[in-house]
Order: C-alpha cells, then sequence, then structure tokens
C-alpha cells in the first residue's frame, strides 16, 4: 500500500464531484450502529463502492480523509512520558514512534459511507504505518491508563480492604 493516500483522496474528490452523488465532508462514524464493510483488500477500487452506493438508491455520501498532524505525534510523546514503563521499552517506543514521525502531514486514512435502511455502508481504508502508529498509541494509553490507576490507589488510604457489611 501507499505511504501517503494524497493522491487516492484527490481521485476520489474529483471522482465524487463528477457524480450525481452529493457530498458531505463528515468525521468517522463513531455511533453504535450496524456498520458493513467494504472488502478493500478484494475490491479497492473506490468507484465500485461508489456505483453500488447510486445503484442501492443513495443520494448523499459522507467524505472523510485524516493527515498525520505533528499535534498526535506530540500527544503521542506526552502519553509516552506519562507511561508506566521500563527503561528499554521506553526507548524501543520512542524509536518507533520517531521513525513513523517521517510521515507527518501524509494522509494517512480515508473513509466514505453513506446510510441505508438504518445500515452505514463504509468504504475505510488507511496505510499499513498508521496501523502501527494506532498501535503504539493504544498501547500507551492502556500503560498511561494502569499508571494513573496505580496512583489512585496509592491516594487512598483505603486500598486493599473491604468492608463485608
Amino acid at each position: 500500500m501507499t505511504m501517503d493516500l494524497q493522491t487516492l483522496r484527490t481521485d476520489i474528490q474529483s471522482y465524487l464531484e463528477q457524480s450525481n452523488l452529493a457530498i458531505f465532508h463528515g468525521f468517522p462514524n463513531l455511533q453504535e450502529q450496524v456498520s458493513v464493510y467494504w472488502d478493500t483488500e478484494r475490491h479497492p477500487d473506490f468507484r465500485e463502492f461508489l456505483h453500488a452506493a447510486e445503484k442501492a438508491g443513495a443520494t448523499l455520501v459522507v467524505f472523510y480523509y485524516e493527515q498525520f498532524t505533528q499535534d498526535e505525534i506530540d500527544d503521542a510523546f506526552d502519553d509516552l512520558e506519562t507511561a508506566l514503563l521500563g527503561r528499554e521499552e521506553r526507548r524501543q517506543y520512542e524509536s518507533r514512534m520517531r521513525e513513523l514521525q517521517k510521515y507527518e502531514g501524509f494522509t494517512c486514512e480515508l473513509e466514505l459511507s453513506f446510510s441505508l435502511t438504518g445500515r452505514v455502508y463504509m468504504y475505510k481504508i488507511r496505510t499499513d504505518w498508521y496501523r502501527e502508529w494506532e498501535d503504539i498509541t493504544s498501547e500507551l494509553d492502556l500503560a498511561a491508563d494502569e499508571n494513573t490507576e496505580e496512583e489512585d490507589s496509592e491516594d487512598d488510604p483505603m486500598s486493599g480492604y473491604f468492608s463485608t457489611n
């Protein structure tokens, strides 16, 4: 897969502008709705997805893309600082993060979706390096949560004790 989805983003934008579909520049669908994902492995061409949307009767398509920003990188390094990690583990994370930092400014994720009969149909693609970045940030979030839980239990003078009343 390409390292930057910018060309694909431009192609999708151009295709949508020439189609009969209305474009809604929105955000990813984060609600608890039934989602059906397009098989981008076997059918990577977004045109097939949009053609299916039109044939199904969709008139509006949500278009979302994300660029890898310095703010996201800074937040991850802040999380690394607060994470409860050993010296070697911290170094490994830092090394992996510095290697991925070179993609700052790249388009890392694209999503097309439309809603029909109570379902959201989605075409979602992201770069491999961004998947790795998300794995790292998820691991750091878990390590930070563990650190917070430990601090909370140290602050509680009754931690470790419970009542049977």
